[in-house]
């Protein structure tokens, strides 16, 4: 075969292969210099990536030398196999980024905030275009898809505050309006806002009450459920009422005694950590605290840019150069703020 021949019919290929290749490692190079402090970015990475090769590799196939009729039958059979693709895994995949554009129209919760769908409650670590990682009270790290979102009911416990509540049963001996004084002063003692209490069943044995109380601290909310139903033991106690299950206020015999435990010494009494979240949510705390540097960051834009329009209307050499010094200032501050959301990516990273 006539080498001159050979190469003009495989130059195309050839240089088709090195564009595909190039344009590759230029894309990639781009997309990781600009993915950090980005949700979702490794997945869009990819993506875009698979997207390029995919194209990449059809226009290597036509342009290698061969006959109009191959190419028809081989592009055909291309297009089958990625309509196939595309119709068994489209539902699923468009539909997840559909409802992750979605939840972020509404912007109902942001990461740090607690929720709970279903019998899944926790504070959210990470928010992405498909998928929403919530970790848990046991520290442990569930992923949800946002299409499983969008279709199930939500509950944000708003940052403001959230009533928190704790049922007791007591027996029918035990006056009720006595039980509401005490029920209220164990939620107040602990720092609880407009605590009430609500009579919830009138059992064969025991009366159910349930108390209410403002938790305006809602990132301590898993230690303020503790911390009131140990105050509510304190306080029941304190006013000589006994906390036992009807079947043994029936059966026992014993002169009508109380079974009411002894106050333990301060010596005895064992401290518990007030913020137990501090341990348990650190991936949320983490990405909460990303996402109000972000907030701060596009403040400290509007700052700038606000300063910069200042300065270019004004004559004055030194209003202008302490102008300057201000926006150098700030700066500064955004970068800064941008090296620490970076240090606290890299954390999150190590970790997981």
């Amino acid at each position: 075969m006539d080498i001159t021949a050979f190469l003009e019919n495989w130059a195309p290929t050839f240089f088709t292969t090195l564009f595909v290749i190039f344009i590759y490692w230029l894309v990639r190079w781009v997309l990781q210099r600009q993915s950090r402090n980005r949700q979702d970015s490794k997945v869009l990475s990819q993506i875009v990536l698979f997207s390029i090769l995919i194209v990449g590799f059809i226009a290597i196939i036509l342009a290698i030398p061969m006959g109009e009729s191959v190419k028809g039958q081989i592009s055909g059979l291309i297009g089958i196999v990625i309509s196939a693709v595309l119709a068994l895994s489209s539902a699923t995949f468009i539909g997840n980024g559909l409802a992750g554009i979605m939840l972020r129209s509404i912007n109902n919760y942001k990461p740090g905030d607690f929720i709970r769908v279903g019998d899944i409650l926790g504070r959210v670590s990470e928010r992405g275009l498909f998928h929403t990682e919530i970790q848990t009270e046991n520290r442990d790290l569930i992923t949800l898809p946002n299409l499983h979102l969008a279709t199930n009911p939500v509950q944000v416990i708003r940052a403001s505050g959230t009533f928190i509540s704790a049922t007791v049963s007591l027996g029918y001996d035990v006056n009720h309006n006595k039980v509401r004084e005490i029920l209220i002063r164990s939620a107040e003692k602990i720092g609880l806002k407009d605590a009430f209490v609500q009579v919830i069943e009138l059992g064969d044995f025991s009366i159910v009450y349930k108390v209410f109380g403002l938790l305006t601290d809602a990132k301590t909310i898993i230690s303020a459920q503790t911390r009131l139903y140990c105050s509510m033991l304190d306080e029941l106690h304190d006013g000589r009422i006994e906390i036992v299950s009807p079947s043994f206020m029936n059966q026992r015999q014993v002169n009508d005694a109380l079974f009411i435990p002894k106050k333990a010494k301060k010596s005895e009494v064992t401290n518990q950590p007030d913020k137990v979240e501090e341990k348990i949510f650190d991936k949320a705390e983490q990405a909460e605290s990303i996402e109000k540097r972000k907030e701060t960051i596009a403040e400290v834009n509007a700052k700038i840019l606000d300063l910069t329009e200042v300065l270019k209307k004004s004559e004055d050499p030194l209003e202008k150069t302490e102008i300057q010094k201000r926006i150098d200032k700030w700066k500064g501050l955004k970068v800064k703020m941008e090296q620490k959301i970076e240090t606290t990516i890299d954390e999150i990273s190590s970790k997981t």
